[in-house]
């Protein structure tokens, strides 16, 4: 080979690479001056493994979520059903029966306040009264109470029942007593019966209403009312002197057809402004205060010799144009006795500062002869205080 050939070979060797050559070994060689380059920074974002797990995180997050909310709308209607279970036995159950016996007892006060009933009658009017108070019983027997209030139900029916056996008792002591003239007795006699009534009313409050309100408080129940059922409207009307003496207004009814015999009346006792307790004069002008819980407290004595029922009593503002009137009526009142009646929501309008007369009229009874003390006109100026 000669030198020239070896020179040929020799710079083929040193020629420069191709660029495809320097580009490769500029990727394999490291800058010189540097230390070692460090790994290339990955990308931030969770490894391919993590993504799903963050997913189930999530899926049992809300999860979570809608069973905490199922349990809360569970519970909320749970505790609705419970109120309107409450609500439906208290306030639609027990109160239809309760209005409807405390219906019987008006019922039972105007039978005794009758004026010219026999005491045959009666006695015959108490036995439907009382048939009429077993339907109560019945029904109360077929309520659904919840179950905390399975003993107060119980009491209910006990109540009613003492209704009705008062009731019977009352019309069993009357055809007992037909024949006889104590009338001492014959009132002990229907006194007895007639506590059954009275009871019954205790049973009511003490054992049904006060107990069950404590119930309602226990379990966190607002906003349902317990039922009151009163029976005796009169209280009077269950005494042995009241009843000794409503015998005799019956016996002479019987004996007679009419009134009883004896000396019968009413008399006006006097007239107060409440709630100052303010006498009205017949003689001069009183000055009365018109408050909004102004009323006027009337007294009547019975001045006869029997008792008298369903005395009616009016108290008339006069003024120009339509004067204001009100009415009521003493239940039952017996020989000597003095009773009150009151009358509220009075209105003044248009009587301030002005003389204007209150007129109070005690109406007359069967029988009764003297008029002058039944009726009494007062002049009042009615003022702001």
């Amino acid at each position: 080979m000669s030198e020239r050939e070896t020179d040929d070979i020799e710079f083929d060797f040193f020629d420069e690479p191709d660029d495809e050559d320097i580009t490769q070994r500029r990727r394999a060689v490291r800058p010189q001056g540097r230390g070692p380059r460090g790994p290339r920074r990955p990308a931030m974002r969770p490894p391919a493994s993590f993504t799903p797990l963050l997913r189930l995180v999530g899926l049992i997050a809300a999860a979570i979520l809608v069973v905490v909310l199922l349990v809360f709308w569970v519970r909320g209607c749970r505790e609705d059903q419970k109120v309107d279970a409450y609500r439906t036995y208290l306030q639609t159950d027990v109160a239809a029966v309760a209005r409807s016996s405390q219906q019987d007892g008006q019922q039972l006060n105007n039978l005794l306040t009758t004026v010219g009933i026999e005491q045959a009658e009666l006695a015959t009017r108490l036995d439907g009264l009382a048939k009429q108070e077993q339907q109560n019983v019945d029904r109360a027997r077929t309520l659904d109470p919840p179950g905390h209030l399975r003993e107060a139900n119980r009491d209910v029916i006990d109540a009613l029942q003492f209704r009705v056996n008062g009731l019977g008792g009352l019309a069993d002591a009357l055809r007992s007593t037909a024949k006889t003239t104590n009338a001492e007795r014959a009132g002990a006699l229907l006194a007895t019966q007639a506590q059954r009534l009275v009871a019954s009313d205790v049973i009511w409050d003490d054992l049904f209403k006060e107990p069950t309100i404590q119930i309602l408080k226990e379990q966190g129940i607002q906003g349902v009312a317990v039922p009151d059922s009163n029976f005796i409207t009169n209280p009077d009307l269950a005494s042995s002197r009241t009843f000794s003496i409503f015998f005799q207004r019956i016996r002479g009814t019987t004996a007679g057809g009419g009134v009883a015999p004896g000396l019968h009346g009413s008399a006006l006792v006097q007239t107060r402004a409440l709630p100052a307790g303010t006498v009205l004069s017949q003689d001069t002008e009183t000055s009365v205060v018109a408050s909004t819980d102004l009323e006027f407290e009337v007294s009547v004595k019975n001045s006869g010799e029997n008792q008298e029922v369903r005395v009616p009593v009016t108290l008339t503002i006069q003024k120009e144009g339509s004067p204001v009137v009100k009415s009521g009526t003493i239940d039952v009142i017996d020989p000597g006795e003095t009773k009150t009646i009151t009358f509220g929501d009075i209105d003044t309008t248009g009587v301030f500062g002005v003389r204007t007369n209150i007129v109070v009229d005690v109406k007359k009874v069967p029988g009764e002869t003297r008029l002058e003390n039944n009726t009494a006109t007062y002049p009042v100026i009615f003022s702001l205080g």
